[in-house]
């Protein structure tokens, strides 16, 4: 595989960063995933640190070096995540289930394939244009569907953050599926959370990343993002991929794992930490994260042997 990776996450006017994002990859495969924690439900930060450290640490026992079935992967990791995210819950007695959006994607066999749940949103662009972007699981979509309202209209509709579908809720989160999508040199996959695609159109979004590289094009969504939204923006973070043939050119910014080891494995996935000052109401105290820790670990080893068999 050859390709070029970049992410970032930004706080924004928000007191902490409650989304996550990361990406792993082998010899033959590459996983991709971001987490938007719920900011109107406790903990939201929580809840996507479970749902992005328990894909990445799924996808590093299962990809050796590659995933039997990336489809089956997605919708087990997902659902198990979710099932995770509610022992967390259980464990601390919390009287709200912590919520988090989600949306991965696996790169294997120069096939890509994808799974979301909420309103965090993959957009697959090619040749210039944007090709597939998933539907977010929002009342608005559905007003959308309806002919009610535009598309143009989502970002500044009042209901735009109600989501009915996320993993936390009461009942197990509905995962939807893409379908397998050949790669050709050049293509570009972006998954974000809806504090980037909330302040900029899809024109936007795929015009800055046709303009410049991955570590160049991201940074600079992000800034424009950041000042078009001010003092009403949200946590924002953003993963982008460009595919490359492998019997291309190089580049400095080109990723190639045809040396690796078939053992091998990166990844970006980070242990849960502080996001804020202790002072933050409503927040982890320092003992809280300290036992935070351990239960999330728990919390995700109880599930990590459901993986190939579902929740």
């Amino acid at each position: 595989m050859k390709f070029s990776i970049y992410q970032d996450s930004r706080q924004g006017p928000r007191k902490m960063n409650q989304d996550r994002v990361a990406y792993a990859y082998t010899r033959d495969s590459l996983m991709m995933v971001v987490a938007d924690g719920m900011g109107g439900h406790l903990h939201g930060e929580v809840a996507a640190q479970i749902a992005t450290q328990f894909i990445g640490e799924a996808y590093q026992r299962e990809a050796k070096p590659r995933l039997e079935d990336p489809f089956r992967f997605l919708l087990n990791a997902i659902t198990n995540a979710h099932h995770s995210i509610i022992d967390y819950a259980n464990q601390r007695n919390l009287l709200e289930t912590p919520r988090t959006t989600c949306v991965a994607c696996i790169v294997q066999d120069g096939l890509a394939h994808w799974a979301h749940v909420g309103d965090s949103r993959l957009y697959f662009i090619r040749e210039g244009r944007v090709e597939h972007v998933t539907k977010d699981h929002s009342r608005v979509q559905i007003l959308v569907d309806a002919g009610r309202i535009r598309e143009e209209a989502v970002p500044a509709h009042p209901d735009r953050n109600k989501i009915f579908n996320c993993l936390g809720q009461m009942t197990v989160p509905r995962v939807d599926l893409s379908r397998r999508v050949a790669l050709k040199h050049g293509d570009i996959i972006l998954i974000c959370t809806d504090g980037l695609w909330g302040a900029l159109n899809s024109k936007i979004i795929c015009e800055e990343l046709l303009r410049a590289d991955m570590l160049t094009a991201v940074p600079k969504l992000l800034d424009m993002a950041e000042a078009r939204a001010g003092r009403e923006g949200d946590n924002l973070s953003a993963l982008a991929m460009t595919w490359a043939d492998e019997l291309g050119d190089e580049a400095p910014t080109w990723i190639s794992t045809v040396t690796m080891d078939e053992k091998e494995y990166k990844s970006t996935v980070a242990q849960f930490h502080r996001t804020t000052p202790p002072a933050a109401p409503g927040y982890l105290s320092d003992d809280e994260i300290e036992r935070a820790i351990d239960e999330i670990r728990n919390a995700i080893r109880k599930h990590s042997g459901n993986d190939r068999g579902g929740g």
